[in-house]
């Protein structure tokens, strides 16, 4: 049977310290509706009222100030009862979160490896070029790629990622190469949809200026597996990560475009978690693990 009273104490607990829902979801990483229909739910379970609502800000009732006390109490000795018993070998459930390419091409085969040198963990890896909510949605960690949101999530470098500008022979043979940036104008470009429409702006290093090119296509996706299938097929031009545009270049299934205008990308692979799981064995495990494996990226050997 799920038990979600922890997590409402915690929610509830950052409300009261933080003076307010939404500065409540910014602390804990989550959406300000979650938190909202959490502390709903816990003061309709409880059958009182917790918190006087109004426009700008919420203050307890005393119903609230006790069961405050009640949550920090019992918050504080949660902590201490698993620092007594935590071992350091890691053991349990580890449910894990990676972009889908990325993580049927470079997490995936690293798996077997973490999984025989650390047999007391089970595992669940949830693949999606989705962004998933650490807390709402029960993961233990996640890796990510690009630049990372504000947040009070912890994270870890694990490499530098750097996007190469690729077409295929066959597109080429089809429609020519661009011979600068502003040729992308008159290509079809393989467009990334909603949330990731960020990367439809190209950055090159044009001189001594770094500039944005903002590209078109007549195809988009928000899977990032399914524009590179499309790149390959020969559709059009696409901005790639170089973990599959290096192999994918190296065996001549795509080429390098505009290489005298690469802008080195500011951008990086990491392992994202929630504070709280920075000391749990098989988390910190599971990021030392691809920690060393990135050390030398695979894609670049």
């Amino acid at each position: 049977m799920k038990d979600d009273r922890l997590l409402e104490m915690r929610v509830f607990k950052a409300v009261c310290e933080a003076g307010g829902f939404t500065a409540a979801a910014h602390l804990l990483g989550v959406s300000q509706p979650f938190v909202s229909q959490t502390i709903t739910g816990l003061e309709r379970r409880l059958g009182v009222q917790l918190l006087h609502r109004s426009t700008r800000t919420q203050r307890q009732t005393s119903e609230g100030v006790q069961f405050l006390a009640s949550c920090r109490r019992i918050l504080e000795e949660l902590e201490e009862a698993e620092g007594q018993v935590r071992s350091d070998e890691p053991t349990g459930e580890l449910r894990a979160t990676a972009p889908l390419a990325f993580g049927m091409d470079q997490v995936v085969p690293l798996l077997p490896a973490f999984l025989q040198a650390y047999p007391k963990i089970t595992m669940h890896l949830a693949l999606s070029d989705t962004l998933a909510n650490l807390l709402e949605d029960n993961f233990d960690v996640a890796v990510r790629m690009g630049r990372l949101h504000d947040s009070t999530l912890m994270s870890r470098t694990l490499c530098k990622l750097q996007r190469i500008v690729v077409a295929s022979p066959a597109y080429i043979a089809s429609h020519g190469s661009p011979v600068t940036p502003q040729g992308l104008a008159r290509h079809n470009c393989l467009m990334w949809q909603s949330s990731m429409e960020r990367l439809n702006r190209w950055p090159f290093q044009i001189g001594r200026q770094r500039e944005e090119i903002a590209v078109r296509g007549n195809f988009r996706s928000s899977d990032g597996s399914t524009l590179f299938q499309m790149c390959v097929g020969g559709v059009g031009i696409m901005r790639l990560a170089e973990h599959l545009a290096l192999p994918a270049i190296a065996d001549g299934r795509l080429v390098a475009l505009l290489s005298d205008y690469q802008a080195e990308d500011d951008t990086a692979i990491h392992a994202v978690f929630l504070p709280e799981r920075k000391l749990v064995p098989r988390v910190r495990a599971f990021v030392d693990h691809f920690a060393e494996a990135f050390r030398s990226p695979p894609w670049q050997r």
